[in-house]
């Protein structure tokens, strides 16, 4: 308190002093589990015929290819999807003519090179749309493997072009570590990136299609 003397009164006044408390932090949320779960190359060891252990283990890769986690970003359209109800992504934007978004609604606008955890935002570096010859959204396993061997449709990769782009890009990668409550695709990427070269050294054969 503090005191002052006014002729022959002494006065005590208060002096309150506003505390502020911070705010607490949001409690940490646990990464989400996928729903599904990858196979290890050895779980196909035990198929003796080399043509139809490559087709199971890219069937096996599938798990992750039509995950909504990855097609999302391979529409067979011009709009991203989201979610994993795969529901047309909201604000609406569109592809533009580089997979970048169109003037003044750019993908970087809002994502950035990482997830942004205060206002959920996903991010990755060159965050953008899979060209429209990489559109893969409904179609089958079978048809995802023959158009990614297509040097016409993938960008004119080759086989170990593929496995570098799927095992080791960040953009790619992000489909593990979606960020906030988004589940993430099955397994880990490294554990994708040994299905790939277990595909590969099989011959790279593709699922048959079902008559």
């Amino acid at each position: 308190e503090m005191r002052f003397v006014t002729g022959v009164q002494t006065c005590a006044l208060p002096i309150f002093v506003a505390c502020s408390k911070p705010l607490p932090l949001p409690e940490a949320v646990p990464p989400r589990q996928s729903s599904l779960t990858l196979a290890s190359p050895t779980d196909f060891e035990g198929m003796d015929d080399r043509v139809e252990r490559s087709q199971a283990l890219f069937t096996e890769m599938g798990k992750v290819l039509q995950h909504p986690r990855c097609a999302n970003c391979h529409p067979s359209d011009n709009r991203p999807r989201q979610g994993m109800q795969q529901g047309v992504h909201e604000p609406p934007v569109w592809r533009g003519p580089d997979n970048h978004g169109v003037t003044g609604m750019q993908c970087s606008t809002c994502h950035q090179d990482s997830n942004q955890d205060h206002t959920r935002i996903p991010g990755a570096p060159h965050w953008q749309l899979a060209p429209i010859e990489m559109a893969w959204m409904g179609r089958s396993v079978g048809q995802i493997c023959n158009q990614i061997k297509d040097p016409e449709r993938n960008g004119e990769r080759g086989l170990e072009d593929l496995y570098t782009h799927m095992a080791e890009d960040a953009l790619v990668g992000w489909a593990w570590e979606p960020g906030d409550v988004r589940e993430p695709a099955p397994g880990t990427q490294a554990e994708f990136a040994a299905l790939i070269r277990a595909w590969i050294n099989s011959g790279a054969h593709c699922p048959l299609e079902a008559l």
